[in-house]
């Protein structure tokens, strides 16, 4: 468990994006533990989301971003009467 004070944690907020195990936040002019902050388990959900329908998406070899230009383009020829 790591200790860092109020004023460096306002210093440097990255600490909160980077730490790997729990970390106190310590008031040093009363000296005491403000708060304990744990890192989040960050584990993919896809598969249980996905349930029984996970084999009917076929695989494609576009990036994730093609794939979402293509749907907003043909969002906006459905909305604005544009061509694809």
């Amino acid at each position: 468990m790591q200790k860092v004070s109020i004023g460096d944690l306002q210093k440097n907020i990255s600490l909160l994006t980077k730490i790997e195990d729990s970390l106190t936040i310590v008031d040093k002019r009363k000296n005491r533990a403000v708060a304990i902050v744990y890192p989040i388990n960050q584990n993919s959900i896809t598969k249980t989301l996905a349930g029984k329908y996970k084999n009917r998406v076929s695989k494609t070899a576009k990036s994730l971003q093609e794939i979402k230009e293509e749907a907003l383009t043909k969002a906006f020829g459905e909305k604005y009467g544009l061509p694809n």
